[in-house]
């Protein structure tokens, strides 16, 4: 299939999305609209190759060769391109096992990830085992509420990043879920859990009032939603009691969107929340649209990888 062919394929069915409470934005030729695209994936879980043609509903699904295609055709398409992840990385095939996470670092840096929150997962080998593949990795991982502190990660880990993309600075922090209970206390030593709800607020000051950006995602790995445990901080439950977050790239329940939700804020604004399965079978694909006032919409699909 012919790229341009194929672009338009995939890009099917997608809703433009007005946000910060301006409704529908049309852009007209005298505003000319600047297009962020945003990429991406969470809880691949060391798949590395497709699925075989005999596995089930996965068959002939995924595999980091085929990502790498897509993401390549969409950075083509728009140099103005964000690759991000929202955790648990590792543990889920023999290639997690007998690396250590080496080969999934090592991988992800040839797509050329911009950065990464940090899911329960990836503490699977200890935090000394994440540690030391933490030199695999170029590019970096982005935490807000894990204080490592007294770590050997402390410093290894950023709060937040600022990206600028064609004059539109893009700030990016992480979420991650409390450990405790998920993961035994000796793998993650004496990381403390910060409530998530507060520093998104801490996060979204310092991104909007401090570095100014035009475009605030948080990268989560908390969950999309919990029916049964109504005082879990999910990524719905973080939309509705923030401002300013523009985007909530989540992980942790495996949950397949085909396209973002549109939640509101603590304001009545519209937040995207978005998240694309686990395994590496889809990949998210997020187009932010700002005019000359950067004013900015947006729309979204997952695509089938």
């Amino acid at each position: 299939m012919k790229r341009r062919d194929f672009l338009q394929h995939t890009a099917a069915s997608t809703t433009l999305i007005g946000l910060g409470g301006l409704g529908l934005t049309s852009f007209t030729s005298e505003k000319k609209a600047t297009k962020i695209t945003i990429l991406h994936t969470n809880d691949v879980h060391s798949h590395i190759d497709a699925f075989g043609p005999e596995d089930g509903r996965n068959a002939n699904k995924g595999g980091v060769a085929r990502r790498a295609t897509l993401i390549d055709n969409y950075r083509k398409e728009n140099p103005n391109t964000l690759l991000l992840d929202a955790g648990d990385i590792f543990q889920g095939t023999p290639y997690f096992n007998y690396y250590g996470g080496e080969l999934e670092f090592k991988l992800m840096s040839k797509l050329k990830y911009d950065a990464s929150t940090i899911g329960n997962h990836d503490f699977d080998n200890g935090i000394d085992g994440l540690y030391a593949q933490l030199p695999h990795a170029n590019f970096d991982f982005i935490c807000a509420n894990y204080d490592f502190k007294n770590t050997v990660i402390d410093t290894h880990v950023k709060p937040y990043e600022v990206f600028v993309k064609d004059g539109i600075k893009i700030g990016v922090f992480g979420l991650g879920i409390e450990l405790d209970g998920l993961v035994a206390p000796n793998m993650f030593k004496e990381t403390k859990y910060l409530d998530p709800v507060e520093i998104a607020q801490d996060m979204t000051r310092t991104l909007k009032e401090n570095e100014h950006c035009d475009l605030v995602i948080c990268l989560s790995h908390l969950g999309y939603h919990y029916k049964n445990n109504s005082s879990k901080i999910s990524d719905l439950k973080l939309a509705a009691a923030t401002k300013n977050i523009d985007l909530i790239i989540g992980g942790h329940t495996h949950t397949f969107l085909p396209k973002p939700t549109v939640a509101k804020n603590i304001d009545g604004k519209n937040v995207l929340v978005n998240q694309v399965g686990c395994y590496g079978l889809y990949l998210g694909k997020i187009d932010f649209y700002f005019d000359t006032d950067k004013n900015k919409s947006a729309n979204g699909t997952s695509i089938l990888v």
